[in-house]
């Protein structure tokens, strides 16, 4: 089964960043979108998240389902502890109970468990994206969005949420839609990659990654093939993963 858009259009400014544009996303699958800044990646996102109308096309198995978002913001809650942030987005259905235990156990898969009654402005950046995941699982939804969450971040940090994000993913596999500038963080953590050409967009090509997340080193010959193919695409030096 397949999230499909067919015959999108989309104009800025006389600008054609969309001109009959198919893609699918593959459901429970985790699809990293890479291209050249202002290619219309995040507009896609808008897009599909109803935030934005397109010109024309239709979306095509989106109808009732329910969109979380991960952005390069965490945008939490400051008045909400760890917890609280995450049980605000649960439905009020679930009893209180289960609430706290489903929350806990999203709180232990982004080992934050020792911080679970601390607010944000206690917690450093990559704890704060940390829980941003786990709202997002906790969450009801059946798409997750997620606009370049790891950028600037360094190389450790973005390893570790990279974890923690496919940790609850191997739990909970939604259909995952990732938009990215950085190589490397498509190869650790998607199962489809697709690279956009500058607009109006079309696909340049489109990889699949075999690897399972846990055993994927990009010092391995297979991700090493698949980056120069990935730069190649892209038409960007092999030693620099931004996309200026």
């Amino acid at each position: 089964m397949s999230l499909q858009i067919k015959d999108l259009s989309k104009t800025f400014d006389s600008i054609p960043v969309y001109r009959n544009f198919d893609i699918d996303f593959p459901e429970s699958t985790i699809t990293c979108i890479l291209g050249p800044s202002g290619c219309g990646k995040t507009t896609l996102l808008n897009i599909i998240g109803r935030i934005m109308v397109p010109d024309s096309g239709s979306l095509i198995g989106f109808d009732n389902k329910d969109i979380s978002y991960i952005f390069q913001d965490p945008r939490l809650l400051p008045w909400k502890t760890v917890m609280g942030n995450i049980d605000f987005v649960m439905s009020r259905d679930i009893p209180a109970e289960e609430r706290k235990k489903q929350a806990g156990w999203l709180i232990r898969l982004v080992e934050l468990d020792a911080f679970a009654d601390y607010y944000p402005s206690k917690l450093s950046g990559g704890m704060r994206q940390r829980v941003s995941i786990a709202r997002a699982f906790a969450y009801s939804s059946d798409i997750i969005l997620m606009d370049e969450p790891l950028k600037g971040l360094d190389i450790a940090l973005k390893n570790n949420l990279i974890r923690s994000f496919s940790r609850i993913w191997q739990s909970d596999r939604r259909t995952v839609i990732f938009v990215t500038h950085d190589v490397d963080e498509a190869l650790l953590l998607g199962n489809e990659i697709v690279v956009f050409s500058r607009p109006p967009v079309r696909i340049v090509t489109h990889e699949r990654v075999e690897l399972p997340v846990i055993n994927r080193s990009l010092g391995s010959d297979y991700l090493a093939g698949m980056k120069k193919k990935l730069h190649r695409a892209l038409g960007t030096p092999l030693h620099s993963d931004f996309i200026s």
